[in-house]
């Protein structure tokens, strides 16, 4: 099973080129966290301060997952770039999917 989700979030004005150079340079244990949790797929798109992300998951939703130190170090590095909770967790409004069609690959 694949969940789909996505949301918005806001960069500071001026934080761009730095949000683009950290993900360009995204450490390998964010990689491995991600991988180790069942994202798929992970993408951020960006119109002026607007932060569009997607993200497929395998398996089911983890209702109160609980960040690890890796993923905390990663939001106090990202927080004088966005907008952000007090604990560094970036401000986030879920979407909900109103619509999605794929195609599933030929199976041999």
């Amino acid at each position: 099973m694949t969940i789909r989700r996505a949301w918005t979030m806001k960069l500071k004005p001026g934080a761009a080129d730095q949000y683009r150079a950290m993900h360009d340079a995204i450490w390998p244990e964010m990689l491995e966290r991600m991988r180790a949790t069942g994202v798929r797929s992970f993408s951020i798109y960006r119109q002026g301060l607007t932060l569009f992300a997607y993200q497929e998951l395998d398996g089911v939703e983890r209702p109160g997952f609980e960040p690890d130190a890796t993923i905390r170090r990663w939001w106090r590095a990202l927080e004088p770039l966005m907008e952000c909770q007090a604990d560094g967790q970036p401000l986030r409004q879920e979407l909900e999917e109103t619509f999605h069609f794929s195609v599933e690959p030929d199976r041999d």
